[in-house]
């Protein structure tokens, strides 16, 4: 038996100690926001989770890797997808076909966690995800974004589309307030 923590829920895996993380996600737990695109880190970064709030390719670690550890999935990350990242990235326009979508974000949450003003260098070092639809450049601002956000607790509200209002955009995608400590 596998122990661990998946998305603030303890779970168990009656599965080979062998067998990656990102499998026993999919097929066990039906968290399918974590993709599998290629398997032995030789992969776009869409299989990305946090472990113990770190960034890692689920498919190159194993269950045994992960006994006792606490797994966060995309799914875990923002129930409502109100997560910074998640409303920078629409906001930004930074999403195309959405596969690498779910690792990209995991990539950011924890580079945010840690550095919430990281520079354009950090910011590159930080996302190993490859897109093939070539966000980088809206990426970029997302992630300056959301990093503001963590810093100042600003509002995002959505970038509108070319011939969408501003006030058709903000219906679409409800701007993100997040709350000030008390």
């Amino acid at each position: 038996m596998s122990r661990m923590t998946v998305n603030e829920r303890p779970v168990e895996f009656d599965l080979d100690p062998r067998m990656p993380l990102l499998y026993a996600l999919r097929e066990a737990m039906n968290l399918t926001g974590t993709k599998a695109c290629g398997g032995g880190a030789e992969c776009s970064g869409a299989c990305m989770v946090l472990v113990d709030g770190v960034a890692l390719r689920s498919c190159a670690i194993t269950l045994a890797e992960a006994e006792g550890r606490l797994i966060t999935t995309i799914e875990g990350l923002s129930r409502d997808r109100a997560h910074p990242v998640q409303q920078a990235m629409v906001a930004q326009q930074a999403i195309q076909c959405g596969y690498c979508t779910p690792g990209i974000v995991i990539a950011v949450a924890a580079l945010l966690q840690r550095n919430p003003a990281p520079t354009r260098e950090d910011i590159d070092a930080a996302i190993p995800n490859i897109c093939r639809c070539g966000v980088y450049p809206r990426l970029i601002k997302a992630v300056e974004q959301a990093g503001r956000v963590a810093q100042r607790q600003e509002r995002i509200s959505a970038a509108p589309a070319p011939g969408i209002s501003p006030e058709d955009a903000a219906k679409a995608v409800p701007a993100l307030q997040v709350p000030t400590p008390e």
